[in-house]
């Protein structure tokens, strides 16, 4: 399995830039689940200055970005993030941001979501939203749809929240309600019958396939690289350590006996990029 990304002093600041660019997985604002959406505010010529633990997972890492961004913008003050709702010693759950937006006057609650998708056409032919699965089918876009509208959203205005929101002064029957959902999603290869409709179309990111259609007379004039899962957000442009396609197989083998799609990046001959997953199931 390949290891981290070689230059390490930039490490931080690439996936930092990774993570900005990420497009919403909303086309705009108003969508047909009824969420409201947080856009990030961009924030100008800013090198990311935070230190991050080389354990810290894709999503919390995902949240030091976001908290980066709020911090070094006028528009938005940080209030509180990741307060812990807990009752008789059982963690009911956990809110992500607490938001003062400057310019409206308002208290928000921002619902922090950072994913990668697989469009797997073969779970329905009448319903696309469906088919947007993880890459290794443990979970999809509507089952975390549903975690925020049956569950993050709601807690809020139980009275355990309301108790813990109250020492800092918040009152949740004046807060408004947010999602921020970035994601990067991947086609089928060589897909051209789905439109994906419901989907902004700026987040799809590359396509995905089957081992049997990652193949030496197509795939074997090119350098890969496989990065681990906290470093998906970046863009390997720096990266010195690629593999040509013989040296690549053992690394998939290798996440395809832990269940686990392979991540990678492709520098093709004239010196672009594109990425995708090979998929164990």
């Amino acid at each position: 399995m390949s290891k981290d990304f070689k230059i390490k002093g930039i490490n931080n600041e690439l996936a930092y830039q990774g993570f900005i660019s990420t497009a919403s997985i909303f086309k705009t604002e108003k969508n047909r689940f009824d969420l409201d959406v947080f856009t990030l505010p961009k924030v100008n010529s800013i090198p990311f200055s935070e230190e991050i633990s080389p354990q810290l997972v894709l999503g919390k890492r995902a949240e030091v970005f976001f908290n980066f961004s709020i911090k070094n913008n006028s528009r938005y003050e940080m209030v509180a993030q990741n307060l812990q709702v807990i009752h008789e010693k059982k963690t009911l759950g956990e809110f992500d941001f607490f938001l003062r937006d400057r310019e409206l006057k308002e208290i928000l609650h921002v619902e922090l979501v950072y994913k990668f998708y697989l469009f797997d056409p073969s779970i329905s032919k009448d319903d696309e939203l469906k088919c947007w699965i993880g890459p290794n089918r443990k979970d999809s876009l509507l089952r975390k749809i549903n975690r925020l509208k049956e569950h993050q959203f709601p807690l809020l205005y139980r009275s355990e929240s309301e108790k813990v929101l109250s020492r800092i002064q918040l009152n949740p029957r004046q807060l408004k309600q947010k999602v921020c959902f970035k994601a990067n999603l991947f086609v089928p290869k060589n897909d051209n019958q789905s439109t994906y409709r419901l989907i902004n179309h700026s987040a799809i990111a590359g396509y995905w396939m089957h081992l049997n259609e990652f193949t030496e007379a197509e795939y074997g004039q090119d350098k890969y690289f496989s990065p681990q899962k906290k470093d998906w957000p970046i863009h390997p442009r720096y990266q010195k350590d690629w593999k040509n396609f013989k040296e690549i197989l053992p690394e998939i083998d290798y996440l395809f006996k832990h269940k686990k799609a392979a991540y990678v990046w492709r520098k093709l001959q004239n010196g672009s990029f594109e990425r995708f997953f090979i998929v164990w199931w």
